[in-house]
């Protein structure tokens, strides 16, 4: 595909936009997730927390105590990652066992009666815990005591919990963005679809199935379709105006060919014989440019606008090769013809007429004794002579309107230049190689 493709650019950018997505909803998911965590542990703790609260008395000495321990073993289990710990004043009073001799660092805080505030501090062996805290007034002889709570849980295992979700979840992203490229993909194509029926739309055009784009087609490529449409229209005028223009010529120039042809037979008349042979050839020249110009104006004008018809072929040769046998070159030679009596070409018979007229005349100035026209199978044809052949490195010079190697002969060089552009506006083209008869094989 390439880079210029507008399908190519747009699978890029959903690419683009799908891979930044699932990465932005991977991040935040990730995020969501330990948020969610971080609360659960923190909801956990604040059960421990009034447990804690709960078991908590002043004894005689104004020392706190804690009647019994919380319920959860991992309390007296040493670094187990879940702690108590109970302070009075600037000192340290109680701690769970599984502080073991380390002091959670509480930062300074000023705490209201029964609110609850969190923290995340540095735990044992410099790992990260999240403390919540309260403050509890016990009252011993007619006194009241602030006492400050604290439970606190390591948050390593919420950052394991977040690894490990987000292996789980990077298969599920990799599958909604197979699911998503799909879907793109497909959106691409249905949005490009139009695009694609107006090509096809075109190309009935250049083939001649349609004059128009016609049909509804989307607001978006509506006004596209109306300046085709407009450009056809123009296009067709102007076409039509050319080929009245190639007519008056070509009509306007008859006059002066039959009154130079009737000169010639006067001058005949009078024993002029050289002069008027000399008109002759001059004359026949300017209507064989005149009817050549004729179908260069008919091809140009109808080309793309016509649907093919198939010609049946044999009839058209034969008819061809009669004309041919009545002129001087054709008179002495052989013609043979190896086609059957079904075959058709799919080429308007106009210019197939055209075409073969001008393979068989120019085989026919050129050969020795024999030409051979074979109509083959797969629709193409090929006209031989058995004469001097053109060169290989000439073939192509042949093709280009007004070139002769013949220079004594009275063609114009248009022959094989016109064969070229009736094949092309069919679709074909002319090749010209050695034929096993010694001559010129051109074929299409």
């Amino acid at each position: 595909m390439k880079s210029r493709s507008l399908r190519l650019r747009l699978a890029a950018g959903g690419a683009l936009a799908i891979t930044l997505a699932l990465f932005v909803t991977g991040f935040g998911l990730a995020l969501l997730f330990e948020r969610h965590a971080m609360r659960s542990l923190a909801d956990g703790l604040e059960v421990d927390l009034r447990q804690v609260l709960a078991a908590i008395e002043i004894n005689a000495d104004g020392q706190p105590k804690l009647l019994r321990q919380p319920s959860d073993p991992r309390f007296v289990e040493p670094l187990s990652g879940l702690y108590w710990q109970i302070s009075m004043g600037d000192g340290l009073d109680l701690h769970s066992r599984s502080l073991w001799d380390y002091s959670l660092p509480m930062p300074a805080d000023s705490l209201i009666a029964g609110e609850v505030h969190r923290h995340l501090i540095e735990g044992p062996a410099n790992s990260q815990v999240l403390a919540v805290e309260r403050t509890l007034l016990l009252t011993s002889q007619g006194k009241s005591i602030p006492v400050r709570v604290v439970v606190a849980a390591d948050v390593g295992h919420v950052a394991a919990a977040r690894s490990a979700f987000i292996l789980d979840l990077i298969p599920a992203l990799v599958l909604l963005g197979g699911v998503l490229s799909a879907a793109t993909w497909v959106q691409i194509g249905l949005g490009l679809r139009p695009l694609l029926r107006l090509r096809e739309a075109v190309e009935a055009i250049r083939r001649g199935r349609a004059r128009q784009i016609e049909g509804p087609v989307p607001s978006e490529v509506e006004p596209l379709v109306n300046e085709i449409n407009s450009l056809l229209v123009s296009q067709a005028a102007e076409i039509e105006r050319s080929r009245a223009r190639a007519g008056d010529l070509a009509h306007g120039l008859k006059t002066p060919l039959a009154a130079l042809a009737a000169d010639a037979r006067l001058l005949r008349d009078k024993g002029e014989n050289e002069i008027a042979e000399r008109i002759e050839q001059l004359g026949e020249a300017m209507r064989r440019h005149v009817e050549r110009e004729l179908v260069r104006a008919r091809i140009h004008g109808t080309r793309g606008h016509r649907e093919t018809q198939a010609t049946a072929v044999l009839p058209l040769v034969n008819s061809l090769i009669a004309i041919q046998r009545r002129a001087a070159e054709g008179q002495h030679l052989l013609f043979e013809v190896d086609c059957r009596p079904d075959a058709t070409i799919a080429i308007e018979k106009a210019d197939l007429a055209e075409v073969l007229g001008n393979l068989i005349e120019n085989a026919a100035r050129h050969a020795r004794r024999k030409v051979r026209v074979t109509v083959q199978s797969d629709g193409g044809a090929a006209v031989e002579d058995d004469g001097p052949g053109i060169a290989e490195e000439q073939r192509t010079l042949v093709l280009q309107r007004g070139h002769q190697l013949d220079r004594k002969g009275d063609g114009a060089g248009l022959g094989l230049a016109i064969v070229q552009e009736v094949l092309e506006a069919n679709g074909r083209q002319l090749k010209l190689d050695r034929s096993v008869l010694g001559g010129l094989r051109a074929s299409f």
